[in-house]
């Protein structure tokens, strides 16, 4: 959850981890808990990775990054077509017909994200932000993901200012539920 270093270093390690579930999820040939516990997997570290990214990383790119404001409203709209696929892949039965395709949505989804944001926001906002910045904005990361929701919430407001009041109160339930049902400790 929490790798270290600058904004962008932390954010594409997020990417790698994700890339790398994806990879487990199309090896895997089963159905069951073991396909819902790396869906759960998925996740969590989605949610949490959106939520602070939505609560930082945009409100940054707005501030220092030429058009930013644009890019972020776009960014912003990929996450809410995720969080609800999220949602669809909760409420879905593993052995539902419909999961492969929710699957193959949310990765495709991701993959086009992960690819716009490393392949053009992270270079402006690398060019437009110190070293010290986007350091600050790191730290800010990574404690906004250790108190993220792990559950899709897309009725959640997504301004980083209600994002910032109400995801740590959605996440102290979340691991709460989680803690009690065992979810997410595959």
């Amino acid at each position: 959850m929490g790798h270290g270093g600058n904004v962008i270093d932390e954010l594409k390690a997020d990417h790698r981890e994700v890339k790398e579930m994806f990879g487990r999820l199309r090896a895997m040939t089963g159905t069951g808990q073991e396909l819902r516990d790396l869906i759960d997997e998925v996740t969590i570290e989605l949610v949490r990775h959106s939520v602070a990214e939505e609560q930082y990383l945009y409100p940054a790119v707005r501030k220092h990054v030429e058009g930013g404001d644009r890019m972020a409203d776009k960014e912003i709209e990929d996450h809410s077509r995720v969080e609800k696929i999220l949602k669809q892949l909760e409420k879905t039965g593993t052995d539902d017909a419909k999961i492969s395709p929710l699957l193959q949505q949310l990765m495709d989804e991701v993959t086009a994200h992960v690819q716009d944001e490393e392949s053009n926001l992270f270079p402006m906002l690398q060019r437009a932000c110190t070293a010290q910045q986007l350091d600050d904005l790191g730290d800010k990361i990574r404690r906004a993901k250790a108190m993220a929701p792990t559950r899709p919430h897309p009725a959640a407001p997504s301004s980083p200012t209600a994002s910032k009041l109400l995801a740590p109160g959605a996440g102290l339930v979340d691991r709460a539920r989680d803690f009690v049902t065992g979810r997410g400790k595959s």
